[in-house]
């Protein structure tokens, strides 16, 4: 089914208007679905600006853009008013270096990066991928060391390393990132798992509810609430807590590099993967808190609401 009259004009402007058109669920800052923060990531390797369109606030583009390209799915990339694709395409067409010849941008580099993986990383990859026939370990480093690892099929485009024994696939921004890293298993009282450490970078500190409420006294930290809306929801933020979710890292990301930061989540697990793309941006005090808002609740003030 086509598109109304209005609507099809509606897109026909937009492509006209803008070389390079996303179509997506949210926005280029925050992306809603896991495909349109793929097809963001990997555009954002290559240009400082292109447009998008947020086809949750317009039901009448979601719909009809599928049908203007006949392309069921969102997100959908769009340059010099042609269809390229959606997420797995400007994907593949990025680790292929067809994306950049599409916006003339240099080939990408595709020397393989030097990794460590240690004894104890390689026996826990190993265990854990021992029924994944067919698949292959993927890590993709975004543009703030936000690190991933997933099992996927391979591509004849992958910068494909094998360290320990051990298998890796990049993508090309991703390989140039991950120079130098040392893949751990690391083991805390928030539990364990796979850790990524890169050059130069320092470690992460752990605080105490208790020493948190002595520095937040004292002026001397910054309190960063990484929590969603859903949980602030269900227990407010302290007062002096900034919200990374609302200022977003940009706003962090030009402090000086020895301000002191700290991290707090619901129990003190995703905070301190926050804190690691700070260490790994060259901050130098870094901690999340232990226990994170349950914590804070439990010991030091009964009325902050337990979920």
């Amino acid at each position: 089914m086509s598109p109304d009259t209005t609507t099809r004009e509606r897109i026909e402007n937009l492509l006209k208007d803008h070389r390079v058109v996303l179509f997506m669920k949210g926005t280029r800052q925050q992306p809603m679905c896991g495909f349109s923060a793929a097809a963001t990531n990997t555009l954002n390797e290559l240009l400082p600006n292109y447009h998008t369109v947020n086809v949750l606030e317009d039901q009448e583009i979601r719909e009809g853009i599928k049908a203007f390209g006949n392309w069921p799915t969102i997100p959908q990339l769009y340059v010099d008013g042609e269809l390229v694709g959606g997420a797995d395409i400007i994907r593949q067409m990025y680790g292929s270096g067809e994306l950049h010849q599409l916006f003339g941008a240099a080939a990408p580099d595709r020397t393989p990066p030097e990794i460590t993986i240690t004894d104890k990383a390689a026996e826990a990859i190993r265990a854990g991928t021992a029924n994944a026939q067919g698949l292959s370990l993927h890590l993709e480093i975004g543009p703030d060391h936000s690190a991933g690892f997933q099992l996927a099929p391979g591509n004849e485009h992958d910068i494909v390393v094998t360290a320990n024994g051990i298998e890796v696939h990049f993508d090309p921004a991703s390989a140039q990132r991950a120079k130098g890293i040392v893949i751990d298993w690391v083991s805390t009282m928030q539990g364990e798992g796979l850790s990524l450490k890169f050059p130069g970078a320092n470690n992460i500190n752990a605080m105490s509810v208790r020493e948190l409420q002595q520095r937040l006294a004292a002026g001397n930290i910054t309190l960063i609430d990484t929590r969603p809306a859903q949980g602030r929801m269900m227990a407010a933020p302290l007062p002096q807590a900034r919200i990374l979710e609302d200022e977003g890292y940009e706003a962090f990301a030009g402090l000086p590099k020895d301000t002191p930061l700290a991290f707090m989540c619901h129990h003190g697990v995703s905070s301190r993967g926050v804190a690691e793309r700070f260490v790994a941006h060259g901050f130098t005090q870094v901690y999340s808190v232990d226990g994170g808002i349950d914590a804070w609740a439990s010991d030091i003030d009964s009325s902050v609401p337990r979920y």
